[in-house]
């Protein structure tokens, strides 16, 4: 069973709280994106894998701590997934990256395909899926079983902020998948947004509005 983990580290709360604010800029607005998305990786990665191997320092022998396990991949839900991979590769810089876009038709709300490239031993790896917001869940659902359809044994989501009708959507569709979460808001509005969120992440990490 996945866990669902909602972040209380005040860096992160501090940092949410600006992004939050419409008058950010888009420069500010995207250098926060990575550094949230790099602090929520470090809880994320907390239950890796690590092996003992024996090293000699400039005093003597002695035995540390090396990453073990199966190696990682980043995989962003395009375009607003993409604000966050910095900031997480500042950390694991040996994750490859792969990409699934996705976009919301906006009378419906599904999800659509139009992209997807993956590193080819994605099924050998670990995958981090990210994307800013976690609204309604569908791109979410549907980029995680494209995954899970090439193979991907353990999954864990990253967002940085939710919606409880997303994340209720997202571990009925998929409970084996640990699900790490800036910020719970309230609710979607009628038109599907988070409430109080922080607009379209992907139109301010891009300055495309």
């Amino acid at each position: 069973m996945g866990k669902v983990v909602v972040m209380d580290h005040p860096l992160i709360q501090h940092k949410i709280g600006i992004i939050r604010k419409k008058e950010t800029g888009t420069k500010d607005f995207r250098q926060l994106i990575s550094e949230i998305g790099n602090l929520i990786t470090y809880e994320a990665t907390r239950d890796l894998e690590l092996d003992e191997i024996e090293i000699e320092t400039p005093i003597c022998k002695t035995t540390v701590k090396k990453l073990g396990g199966k190696k990682l991949a980043i995989v962003p839900i395009l375009r607003a997934g993409l604000g966050m991979v910095d900031g997480m590769l500042s950390l694991v810089p040996s994750a490859k990256v792969g990409h699934i876009g996705l976009y919301r038709d906006p009378v419906t709300a599904e999800p659509h395909e139009y992209y997807c490239k993956l590193p080819e031993d994605c099924d050998k790896r670990d995958v981090f899926v990210v994307d800013p917001m976690l609204a309604t869940g569908g791109s979410a659902v549907a980029a995680i079983q494209m995954l899970k359809e090439k193979g991907v044994k353990r999954i864990i989501m990253m967002c940085i902020i939710a919606a409880p009708e997303g994340v209720d959507v997202l571990t009925k569709a998929h409970p084996d998948v640990d699900l790490y979460i800036g910020a719970l808001d309230e609710k979607l509005n009628e038109h599907k947004y988070i409430v109080p969120g922080l607009g379209d992440a992907g139109d301010r990490i891009f300055g495309t509005k």
